[in-house]
């Protein structure tokens, strides 16, 4: 059953499902009304001689209110088994310092930021050079479908960080494509639909946006590892063979204390704890950027 008076008009339809979702993850509502969008253009599609109020009581019928729609996205989404555990309603364990050990998210976040590096150049490479030769073939008449294929490009791209991010990060991002226009639009209507959009605007932004955080994610994660692992493998290989190579000058108490068993070990433990912290910070890092992700991506 559906509740208040049924959608007269495809935009009716969408806005009363998005209300129906209203408290889901951004990415299972951009779902949701990209799916049912192309359903009904395409039943409007196949059946022009019905008018949009017939065609969408007909729907209803056979297809479902949006409030019906709603509950099957929302069992749906409960059904299937993500990259990560599902929180719990009320979660009753501590997340102490040391919990971050068995923490997925940690090291999904600190594979993103290793990663990040490079699909940030290769996204800002492709921006860049998508808008310059945008603008360039802008007076040629290969410019109109140029600018087309550029734009699918970057939405196609989006959707791939969008699946890194689901993947690694555990934010709940689009699974597809937002729905593509109906068949009978003209070129023209076509670009200027993509130029109104503003995840168009949002997810070039993203992309570029990606070098500068991509830099600093790559250089806090190899920077971390590096001074975590390497404290703890000189010191154990002191302890191994005997010999400290430490050199400390301003502090020869210090230099003394690193040079014998007791001090070797506590460099050990502040490898370790070291590795602890990096993996604190990839898990900030992969909050925050999750909440970023899905600002400038997410198309509702």
């Amino acid at each position: 059953m559906s509740a208040g008076p049924q959608p007269q008009t495809v935009r009716a339809y969408l806005e009363a499902l998005r209300r129906a979702l209203k408290g889901c993850s951004a990415g299972l509502i951009a779902d949701a009304l990209a799916d049912c969008e192309e359903h009904l253009n395409n039943e409007l599609a196949n059946k022009p001689e019905l008018g949009e109020a017939a065609l969408l009581a007909s729907v209803i019928e056979t297809y479902g209110s949006p409030e019906e729609i709603a509950e099957e996205y929302r069992s749906m989404e409960a059904t299937l088994s993500g990259p990560f555990p599902k929180p719990e309603p009320a979660p009753s364990r501590r997340y102490g310092f040391f919990n971050v050990i068995g923490d997925p998210r940690a090291y999904g976040a600190l594979l993103y930021m290793l990663l990040s590096l490079a699909t940030g150049v290769f996204y800002f490479t492709w921006t860049v050079m998508g808008l310059s030769l945008t603008v360039g073939f802008a007076i040629l008449i290969i410019g109109i479908p140029f600018a087309l294929l550029f734009v699918a490009s970057e939405r196609v791209l989006a959707l791939v960080e969008g699946r890194l991010v689901e993947g690694l990060l555990g934010v709940r991002m689009p699974r597809r494509l937002p729905a593509a226009a109906s068949g009978d639009e003209t070129i023209f209507a076509r670009i200027r639909d993509a130029l109104t959009d503003a995840r168009t605007w949002s997810s070039m932004f993203y992309l570029l946006l990606m070098l500068p955080l991509g830099v600093v994610y790559f250089c806090i994660a190899t920077i971390g590892l590096s001074l975590s692992f390497g404290v703890i493998y000189a010191a154990l290989w002191s302890l191994v063979t005997g010999e400290s190579h430490v050199q400390i000058d301003d502090a020869p108490w210090l230099q003394h204390l690193l040079s014998t068993a007791p001090g070797l070990l506590l460099l050990v433990v502040l490898g370790v704890m070291a590795f602890f912290v990096v993996l604190h910070i990839a898990r900030g890092v992969g909050w925050i950027h999750g909440r970023i992700a899905e600002v400038l991506l997410v198309r509702l």
